[in-house]
């Protein structure tokens, strides 16, 4: 699971791990890292949601700004998870190409945007007011790039807490994640020995 002694499975844990078990089948090793706290799990989900409804960002457009996101700040788990979840909406080897910084499967708009959480992840400091002219061009207003920014930075959080407190990806993920997807990932922590138990 992690470097954490299991959560105590409270009626708020057991409710995160049965969500999780009709979702994917089994409890995510993410999951069980935030068994400790599911509120605070809730509530950042929460948030996510309504920042993705702000910015209108459809399954494949999150899958972009996660994937080019998760790649650049090193993150293996969620860029397994979602450069699965990309595939599925975009194919494998344009899921692929965004996590290894190749761009060239996505639409213009897309191609900005996972430019956008490569920098906002790498370097947010080094951003200049070129940058948001380029996704202005692109057609994004500023409340969308509002959007996309504190989408992006609360992916980061959620990330930020999985990689510093140990979650390696689920071992499920070797058979269920496409081999264009697993061969790009080559970072961060490596894919669990077995599920947990």
């Amino acid at each position: 699971m992690g470097f954490l002694e299991p959560a105590d499975l409270t009626t708020e844990a057991r409710r995160l791990y049965d969500e999780d078990v009709a979702d994917v089948g089994y409890v995510m090793n993410l999951t069980r890292l935030w068994a400790h706290d599911p509120a605070t799990m809730s509530g950042l989900f929460d948030l996510l949601g309504r920042v993705m409804r702000m910015g209108g960002f459809d399954l494949r457009r999150r899958g972009v700004l996660v994937a080019a996101c998760a790649s650049a700040s090193g993150d293996s788990y969620c860029s397994l998870a979602w450069g699965s979840r990309l595939a599925g909406a975009a194919g494998a080897r344009t899921a692929a190409g965004v996590l290894q910084g190749d761009d060239g499967g996505l639409e213009p708009g897309e191609r900005a945007m996972a430019d956008w959480a490569r920098k906002v992840a790498r370097d947010p400091n080094g951003i200049g007011p070129e940058d948001v002219a380029a996704l202005r061009e692109a057609g994004f207003d500023d409340a969308r790039i509002f959007a996309m920014t504190v989408f992006v930075a609360l992916r980061l959080a959620f990330s930020t807490v999985n990689d510093a407190l140990g979650a390696r990806p689920d071992a499920a993920f070797r058979v269920t994640v496409p081999s264009a997807v697993l061969n790009a990932v080559t970072y961060g922590r490596p894919i669990a020995d077995q599920p947990a138990s």
